[in-house]
This record gives structure tokens, sequence and C-alpha cells, in this order.
């Protein structure tokens, strides 16, 4: 198991927990900026444009962006 992995090991229920305070946060913008707010369209978009991020990130690894960060 290389380092990394270990590493990873340690750190991922925090970060599976800090994705869902985000989108959880997100969730609660929406409900008080939306009268009537369609919980599950809002839960949608969020993760969609979660994704998009994710995604973003995901590019950048591949660019070489953090071969050296």
């Amino acid at each position: 198991m290389t380092p990394q992995e270990k590493e990873i090991e340690k750190m991922r229920e925090s970060i599976k927990i800090e994705l869902r305070l985000i989108f959880k946060a997100n969730m609660k913008i929406f409900d008080w900026d939306i009268p009537e707010n369609d919980d599950r369209k809002s839960a949608e978009l969020i993760v969609q444009t979660m994704q998009e991020a994710l995604d973003e990130v995901k590019q950048e690894i591949n660019d070489g962006k953090y071969d050296n960060y």
C-alpha cells in the first residue's frame, strides 16, 4: 500500500462528510431563497454542479496542474 493509499484510508470518511456538508448547506440556501422549493430538483441541480466541479478538477489533474502542488 502506497503512502497516499494509507492517507486516503484515514481521510476517506472525513472527505465524504465534508462533501455532504457542502451539499446540505446548499440545500438550505435553496430552501431559504426559493418559496415552495422543489427539494428533489434542487438536490439534482446541486449534485450536477458538484459533479461538474469534480470533473474540472479531474481534468486539471490530467493536465498536470497538481504534479508539483
